[in-house]
């Protein structure tokens, strides 16, 4: 799937999360908003629904948000992202694979 980490689609995050067996695990979904289909699509798959967790504006800071996906034990990023870029850099000087 050559768009699948633009778009975030469930096939694509299972992909990435079964083979290290992470799938049974909690989601936290951190996101800008600006693709709103990205959570009714994740909300939709029956496999991802049940662990998906939403990290909402309301509740949300972008501080906390950034700690939240470099402490993750994986973390799936968007490449057209600036702060996936920030966060990936961040879990690489930390030594954290995935």
């Amino acid at each position: 799937d050559d768009k699948g980490a633009l778009t975030m689609t469930p096939d694509y995050i299972k992909s990435i999360l079964k083979p290290l067996g992470m799938l049974q695990y909690p989601i936290v979904l951190i996101s800008d908003g600006e693709d709103p289909s990205v959570l009714v699509r994740l909300k939709a798959d029956p496999d991802i629904s049940k662990v998906l967790r939403v990290v909402t504006h309301k509740t949300g800071w972008i501080g906390g948000d950034i700690t939240l996906a470099v402490m993750s034990n994986v973390f799936i990023g968007n490449p057209a992202s600036t702060f996936s870029g920030i966060i990936s850099k961040a879990r690489l000087a930390l030594g954290f694979g995935h």
